[in-house]
């Protein structure tokens, strides 16, 4: 036997954090799917009634989730690097903090002309 074939096994074990990719069954993308299309169909449902002052945040949390989905199954994310997820979760955090300083200003702004 050649010593080319006597490698050490262990050198493989971690193999799947170095970038293997995890592969899912057919029908968790067809759940998956199935999941986005029924959130659409809310949506639109929801999309329907009146809120108040909520009918951003109902919209935005089924946007949320739609999007989380997406991220964890198509975009892989769920059986990644959690490096990966840590990053987009930090960058929405991030955008959600400037539009949230933005919107206040904005508010401050048709405030100061409402009294002039």
């Amino acid at each position: 036997m050649s010593s080319s074939h006597n490698h050490n096994h262990s050198d493989h074990s971690h193999s799947h954090e170095a970038g293997e990719h995890h592969i899912l069954p057919f029908d968790v993308y067809l759940k998956v799917f199935g999941s986005l299309i029924f959130l659409t169909i809310i949506t639109v449902w929801v999309a329907q009634f009146n809120f108040g002052a909520f009918n951003g945040l109902v919209a935005m949390g089924i946007a949320t989730i739609k999007a989380a989905l997406v991220g964890m199954y198509f975009m892989h994310l769920k059986h990644d690097n959690k490096l990966y997820s840590t990053i987009l979760v930090g960058s929405v955090g991030f955008l959600i903090l400037f539009w949230f300083f933005t919107f206040f200003d904005f508010v401050t702004r048709v405030a100061e002309k409402s009294t002039l």
